[in-house]
């Protein structure tokens, strides 16, 4: 049973700038026929980026990631048979990328979806297509990578991949993107505001990062696309240690414009 992540999701008080971000800095492109007034999906030509209006009582935020898998219902009776204490909800029939939204047992929420759902729409209906930037890898800190790990690998019979023996964290696989599980703990706070559970940073692959700079640059020129400054300040210092110490995927360390964190690798 084959499975893929199929999107990644957003919420931002500026979720139509932010989809120009992706656009000018790492080539995404738009199907040109968005769900008017409701958010904008942007791709990779692989992997949708959904960005949604923060609605009241929502954090803005990385959100959630969503699978694709071959059949639905046997997904849900791996779930049901091997990890009793998660549960799902049905989406609405307007969402063209996930039919239902679940949890592992650490609580990470993640849509699941079904490639020939009726509902799908803008790039989740359109066929794939190849660019030099694409999405590398979504991290998420969690209680238990390791645990969580194994709940990835039997429901959706992601590979596992190899570390470093004293690499903390857990690797899997779809066999082009990447779902690393960083272990969580409030200790890894000190000197800075609580990095919490939950979605960490997206990582992308790029043909060169000098030329991702320069992209940047250019992007910078709008103030509304200017990404927002990492390492700044002593608290700013220590967040930036800690992202590249946690994470040996990426080479370059950014955040987007509405301060989403993102590494980079080629």
């Amino acid at each position: 049973m084959p499975a893929k992540i199929n999107h990644v999701a957003i919420v931002s008080s500026n979720y139509a700038i932010l989809g120009q971000f992706y656009q000018a800095v790492f080539g995404m492109k738009s199907s040109g026929n968005q769900r008017s007034g409701r958010a904008i999906t942007v791709g990779d030509g692989y992997v949708g980026l959904n960005i949604n209006p923060r609605r009241e009582g929502r954090q803005a935020r990385l959100d959630h990631f969503g699978i694709e898998v071959d059949d639905v219902p046997e997904t849900l009776e791996r779930i049901r048979a091997g990890y009793p204490s998660v549960t799902w909800l049905e989406r609405s029939s307007t969402r063209p990328f996930a039919g239902l939204t679940t949890h592992d047992p650490d609580g990470n929420v993640f849509d699941i979806s079904q490639k020939d759902m009726t509902n799908r729409t803008d790039l989740y209906a359109a066929e794939e297509w190849s660019q030099e930037r694409t999405i590398d890898h979504i991290a998420v800190r969690t209680m238990n990578a390791d645990a969580m790990a194994k709940f990835y690998a039997d429901v959706f019979d992601l590979a596992l991949l190899n570390k470093a023996p004293d690499d903390p964290n857990s690797y899997l696989s779809d066999g082009r993107v990447t779902i690393e599980l960083i272990p969580w703990s409030v200790a890894d706070s000190k000197g800075m505001s609580i990095i919490m559970p939950g979605m960490d940073h997206i990582g992308f692959k790029v043909e060169s990062i000098a030329a991702l700079k320069a992209d940047l640059e250019a992007a910078s020129a709008n103030p509304h696309l200017r990404p927002v400054g990492v390492g700044i300040g002593k608290e700013g210092t220590a967040r930036l240690e800690r992202f590249k110490a946690t994470c040996p995927l990426g080479r370059y360390h950014l955040a987007d414009s509405d301060g989403v964190l993102i590494d980079v690798c080629e």
